[in-house]
């Protein structure tokens, strides 16, 4: 865990409110949420997909042919 240096701002209630951090520090956690989200994004790519199934039937023609069982 990245160690960081922490101020915890309370109400007069002592109910925590806020959390004040260095700037360095601020910095260094936007770098690494970038490059989770960066590597988040390559996990989601759908187009490694494209071409898997083939279809042996146009699937209009077949949506078209399961509705026409509804009725």
């Amino acid at each position: 865990m990245l160690p960081v240096k922490k101020k915890i701002v309370t109400d007069e209630a002592m109910r925590p409110g806020a959390v004040l951090i260095d700037y360095q520090d601020w910095q260094k956690i936007e770098q690494i949420l970038k490059a989770y989200q960066a590597q988040q994004k390559e996990e989601f790519n759908l187009n490694k997909y494209a071409g898997v199934i083939k279809l042996t039937q146009d699937p209009l023609e077949y949506q078209q042919q399961i509705r026409d069982e509804w009725n």
